[in-house]
């Protein structure tokens, strides 16, 4: 992913950086039209390059105007073209002129009627762009709907129309396309949430327009490079306590098997040293199925002290439990001032008693993101980035909402999502690895943020290479198998 498409935009922006091409650097609106336009056609071109019948579904925007511009293009390369149209063809304002130039070239245009021609081979969604702020309702809900019940792939023009531009979230309903392509600048929304779920493939245009435009903007978010997760390379004089010590404490009865997923990841992540502080009864299991790791039992809180004063990190809460157990290691690791990566059962315990400390990554799933912020799990996922700032803002440190385009926020830096990961990853476990590999990663003298972005993504490109075997049947220890390779690269 190159810089400029790491940069992450919101509407307004995107409207002010559309301005900005117009008003100061010349550009009219008719001609970026036509350059998104040519853009998408190319894109059609480079994934169904055999298409013969194109289906554009044109709204009453400017989105329509790409689609006609887009329209004009196919029927000049000799391929027969549909537009379906839905909006107020007689109010158009720049996309009239696109729409009448495709007309006088004696184009076919009709109403949509609920059918679609049997013979096409590409739908074009030119319903909505960036600018839906409200559920969908009647015809255009319909129309979304039914693009969606076509068997035919689907191509987005700028946003898949119903798709919430900044948060990623569905607007009552939203064209679920299998390529998007999208103009100027990447939108936050296509990212996260249902963003990615939603755009399919992703192909960026910037239209031509000047550098500058970009200058003073500051993106809302930003991808996290592939390159935040490399990691130098190790001196030939190199040994284990060069690379810091994890404690992962968890692993209530019945729960040994999450904290050895936490250690073991840390180990693959290149933990110099790692350390397991678990119920007595986890004690044998997790030293033969792990002999790297060191394990003790704890049948009280203050068993756990002379661990902490060895440990560069905690990694606290898989299979930590909810009783006194839990929460007396819980309250023994918050009086220390190591850094914290907390996850899992600690943060429902943090939840029942919300404190802000300054040293820690916080690594929840949307449900435990809610029960931190008082919210549902649904409003988490109406505005992931604003449920991640607000994490920040109420426990300061690191907040890693994990979801499809997780989200790192700390204070005082722009949001970073990462693009990587796969459904297969909706599998128990992956959260205890995650811990285990930003654990590590600290404790190798990464900052707390720089080790929850390269985390992440490490973590994610791991699950992406495991996953070249099938997703279905993912488990996390075969996202842990493929770490060492991720962290060698």
């Amino acid at each position: 992913m190159s810089v400029f498409s790491q940069a992450l935009y919101s509407a307004a922006q995107l409207r002010e950086l559309d301005r900005r091409a117009i008003e100061i650097h010349g550009i009219s609106a008719e001609e970026l039209m036509h350059r998104a336009g040519a853009a998408a056609w190319q894109a059609l071109l480079n994934h169904w390059p055999e298409a013969r019948h194109i289906v554009v579904f044109a709204g009453a925007g400017n989105n329509a105007g790409d689609g006609y511009v887009l329209a004009a293009e196919a029927r000049d390369a000799k391929r027969r073209v549909s537009v379906l149209n839905l909006g107020d063809m007689a109010h158009l304002s720049a996309a009239g002129a696109a729409r009448a130039k495709y007309l006088s070239a004696k184009g076919h245009e009709e109403p949509f009627n609920g059918a679609l021609p049997a013979d096409a081979d590409v739908i074009v969604d030119a319903l909505f762009g960036i600018g839906v702020s409200r559920p969908l309702e009647g015809r255009w809900r319909e129309a979304v709907e039914f693009i969606n019940q076509c068997d035919r792939p689907v191509l987005a023009l700028d946003i898949p129309s119903g798709l919430n531009a900044d948060t990623g979230a569905v607007m009552g309903a939203a064209v679920r396309a299998t390529v998007t392509a999208t103009f100027i600048g990447m939108k936050a929304g296509l990212v996260t949430g249902e963003g990615p779920a939603c755009a399919g493939g992703i192909e960026l245009a910037a239209l031509g327009v000047p550098s500058q435009i970009y200058a003073d903007t500051i993106p809302v978010a930003r991808c996290i490079s592939d390159a935040e997760t490399r990691l130098p390379r190790r001196p030939r004089s190199a040994h284990k306590g060069r690379f810091g010590h994890v404690l992962v404490i968890g692993g209530d009865l019945g729960m040994g098997g999450a904290v050895r997923l936490t250690a073991e990841a840390a180990l693959r992540s290149g933990a110099g040293l790692v350390t397991v502080a678990t119920r007595p009864a986890h004690v044998a299991g997790l030293l033969a199925g792990l002999p790297e790791a060191m394990v003790h039992g704890m049948e009280t809180a203050g068993d756990v002290v002379p661990l902490m004063a060895c440990a560069t990190v905690i990694a606290i809460g898989p299979g930590l439990g909810g009783d006194d157990w839990g929460r007396t290691l819980l309250a023994r690791a918050l009086d220390t001032p190591l850094p914290l990566v907390v996850d899992a059962d600690a943060l429902n315990l943090l939840a029942a008693h919300p404190m802000a400390r300054g040293q820690w990554v916080l690594t929840p799933h949307p449900g435990e993101a809610g029960r931190l912020l008082k919210l549902s799990t649904e409003s988490v996922q109406v505005d992931r980035y604003q449920a991640a700032e607000q994490l920040v803002e109420q426990y300061r440190g690191v907040a890693v909402l994990k979801g499809t385009g997780s989200i790192v926020a700390a204070s005082d830096e722009t949001p970073a999502v990462c693009i990587h990961g796969n459904p297969g990853m909706a599998a128990p476990g992956m959260g205890d690895a995650l811990t285990g590999v930003i654990a590590a990663l600290i404790a190798q003298g990464l900052s707390l943020p720089d080790a929850a972005r390269a985390g992440v993504c490490v973590h994610a490109l791991a699950g992406d290479q495991a996953a070249q075997a099938g997703e279905r049947g993912l488990t996390a220890r075969d996202l842990i198998a493929a770490l060492r390779s991720v962290v060698n690269a």
